[in-house]
């Protein structure tokens, strides 16, 4: 069960926020799509309900659907907030620990990828495509790789226990996707533990996140 009261206000008021990113998401070209919702939900998974989910089978058929249309999904359903993964973006899913290196990392190089956190306790980095991931990753059963054929969940989805947040908003960075193979490198170095690199960031790496504010 839902720890966040799921009431009829609740979700209305998470209806419209919802709908609203979607459509802003869809207007940038990210391929969004209905998920499921904790109660009020249409079908038998309503009743199992955990985390979201395609609220319809056809939905690769849906992807890239003009925001017009993305809008009247969520006109009276307060759906989840997904994006599928593996055309535009790619997201890659970590403990709260290496979550919290490697966003770290990131701001030492002054180079932050949008970061999604769940209520779950894991992270979601997102990054442009790409079609493998490092052994380093690949091989750890901490990491999730959300490619081709996948979907993650984005803010203000509701959650087991709790709503979805970003940690770094893709506005941050002038919404540029980081490149896969650079933000994969960074994780990897995270999966290791703390290193020099953790330090806390030099007023240079503070300079670019100003600049990377400024192009939002």
């Amino acid at each position: 069960m839902l720890d966040t009261d799921w009431s009829e206000g609740w979700r209305g008021a998470f209806g419209i926020e919802l709908r609203a990113e979607a459509i802003g998401l869809a207007w940038r070209g990210w391929p969004v799509l209905p998920g499921t919702y904790p109660a009020g939900d249409d079908g038998d998974r309503a009743a199992e309900w955990s985390r979201p989910v395609p609220a319809h089978d056809d939905w690769r058929e849906r992807l890239g659907a003009h925001p017009h249309k993305v809008a009247s999904w969520w006109t009276g359903s307060p759906y989840s907030l997904l994006v599928a993964t593996g055309t535009v973006l790619d997201a890659v899913e970590v403990d709260d620990e290496v979550g919290r290196r490697a966003a770290r990392l990131l701001r030492v190089q002054g180079a932050p990828a949008p970061i999604v956190a769940m209520p779950n306790g894991r992270w979601l980095f997102l990054t442009t495509a790409a079609d493998r991931l490092p052994v380093a990753l690949a091989e750890d059963d901490s990491v999730e790789w959300h490619g081709a054929g996948g979907w993650v969940p984005l803010p203000p989805t509701p959650f087991e226990h709790g709503v979805v947040h970003w940690r770094v908003k893709p506005e941050v960075w002038g919404w540029r996707l980081p490149d896969a193979a650079s933000v994969h490198d960074v994780l990897a170095r995270a999966l290791h533990g703390p290193t020099s690199d953790d330090t806390p960031a030099p007023s240079s790496a503070q300079e670019l996140l100003a600049v990377g504010r400024s192009a939002a």
